[in-house]
């Protein structure tokens, strides 16, 4: 009996000890649960960012004669209407960046969503011609913060490897779909609404992104004790926003004007003058040695090389469907899709085929394929079907650059220590905004030099084939460059 009582107790021992061990297992299963959770939460935060900030880029083009129209706006003040934003962005990104890193990650992210989502509501309420430009370079401002917080964010909440890899292939697909799309949103808010949507837009979005990111999304930052470097960020503002303010300048005066040149100018004086201070200075807003960094010069070379051509692609399809074709603005926002859905499949593509043919490999592979589609397109005629002439190069050209853009950005992200992930993230942003920036100049200018000041079909058929072969023909420069310089993978130096 004494026995019975001993094998009775010792079984609800067990039974205990194994419903202990069921609740145990249990509970991890549900923590790791709530941690994917939080993690694709943080992700699609990330995301929903840097869609926002790449849209604006290119939403308002379509919207443009309406603006003029409503305002009245002069030519110049169009031009500022997407100059503005594009020098603020391009200018201030590097300073975004460390501060993210100093200041704090959400902290960052939240100021530069709020920023932008306040001058996005006072765009679109602008009742006077000044105040739309105005309004534009305040966003901005906000996107510079906003952008290189996003990246910085999903890498530090993503360990290294293979996951990380897929969440940066998510966020550069989002962000590439965010400035493919522009055309389209803003043709059917302009169309549907009004010019003013185009920016109230992003008023709900934006809401909820900093709702959700203020509870999803939790602090990060490198040394807290450390501080911004002051000379060093003015310097490195005032450069790149007057090469900027140069570059945009070419569009409307030509590249030997004095309004053009002595800005370029000034912004490479100041950059040399940057390069000084941070090579003196004890704490640096950018410490030099980053660039022994292989896979970060590497990357970054690359991306503004390739940045310098694809983004004219979006421009010289839209006008050449427009202007050529006599397609509508939704029209030709709508015969973009497919090209927007192929760079979002080639940025998807990129993680899974990085760890087979290796990160190099699929960086010079994915701008072959964008070669083969800016030979294509630039075979186009005055009457050229939509399949061959839109929808075939669009899908080769996008999915190639797809497949290049996210491995650069593993590549360049993976290559810096922790603790700079907010200034590689600026950095990388930087690179492929300030080269698109200039390929766009420098491509208009290619194409205006063709056509000679004429409007016939013909004439701006040849100018736009010329922009799409000597695209090309950079791209495959990059592809060599990339053979040649980035690293075997992402480790190494």
């Amino acid at each position: 009996m004494v026995r019975a009582a001993a094998d009775s107790e010792a079984a609800d021992n067990a039974d205990i000890s194994g419903l202990k061990g069921q609740n145990g297992t249990t509970s991890s299963a549900r923590n790791r649960v709530r941690a994917r959770v939080r993690t694709w939460a943080v992700i699609l935060a990330a995301c929903a960012g840097q869609f926002l900030v790449v849209l604006d880029v290119s939403v308002v083009n379509v919207a443009l004669p309406s603006m003029r129209a409503d305002l009245g706006l002069s030519a110049a003040g169009l031009q500022w209407v997407l100059n503005s934003y594009s020098i603020a962005f391009a200018g201030f990104m590097l300073l975004g960046g460390r501060a993210a890193d100093l200041f704090g990650r959400k902290l960052m992210f939240l100021t530069g969503l709020t920023v932008f989502t306040l001058a996005s509501v006072a765009g679109g309420l602008a009742q006077e011609g000044w105040q739309l430009p105005a309004a534009r370079a305040v966003q901005g401002l906000g996107a510079a913060v906003l952008a290189p917080a996003t990246l910085a964010i999903l890498t530090s909440a993503v360990p290294a490897g293979a996951a990380r890899t897929r969440a940066i292939g998510t966020w550069t697909a989002v962000g590439a779909g965010g400035g493919a799309a522009g055309g389209l949103i803003g043709g059917l808010l302009t169309d549907l609404l009004s010019w003013r949507w185009v920016l109230l837009i992003n008023v709900p979005v934006g809401v909820l992104v900093l709702a959700g990111a203020a509870v999803w999304l939790t602090e990060s930052r490198t040394d807290t004790g450390r501080r911004l470097d002051l000379p060093g960020a003015v310097l490195v503002t005032a450069g790149l926003a007057a090469l900027a303010y140069g570059i945009v300048q070419t569009e409307v005066r030509g590249w030997s004007a004095a309004a053009t040149l002595l800005p370029l100018a000034g912004g490479v004086l100041l950059l040399g003058l940057f390069v000084a201070v941070e090579a003196r200075t004890k704490v640096p807003l950018m410490p030099l040695g980053l660039f022994r960094v292989r896979a970060v010069s590497a990357a970054n070379t690359a991306m503004f090389v390739c940045g310098s051509a694809s983004f004219a692609v979006w421009f010289f399809m839209t006008v050449y469907a427009q202007n050529v074709l006599g397609y509508g603005p939704l029209e030709a926002g709508l015969a973009l899709v497919p090209s927007s859905l192929s760079i979002v499949f080639g940025s998807k593509l990129a993680p899974r085929l990085m760890p087979l043919a290796g990160a190099r490999n699929v960086a010079v592979i994915g701008t072959l394929v964008a070669v083969a589609g800016f030979g294509w397109q630039s075979m186009l005629t005055p009457d050229g079907p939509y399949l061959s002439s839109i929808l075939g190069p669009g899908l080769l050209i996008m999915t190639g650059l797809g497949l290049t853009g996210t491995t650069l950005a593993a590549l360049a992200t993976g290559g810096a220590e922790p603790g700079d992930a907010g200034l590689v993230s600026g950095l990388i942003n930087t690179s492929r905004t300030m080269g698109g920036a200039l390929g766009l100049a420098v491509l208009s200018t290619v194409a205006a030099s063709r056509t000679a000041g004429g409007t016939s079909p013909q004439e701006l058929t040849d100018g736009y084939a010329l922009a799409f072969r000597t695209g090309g023909a950079v791209v495959l420069a990059g592809a060599l460059l990339m053979a040649l310089w980035l690293p075997r993978g992402s480790s190494d130096e």
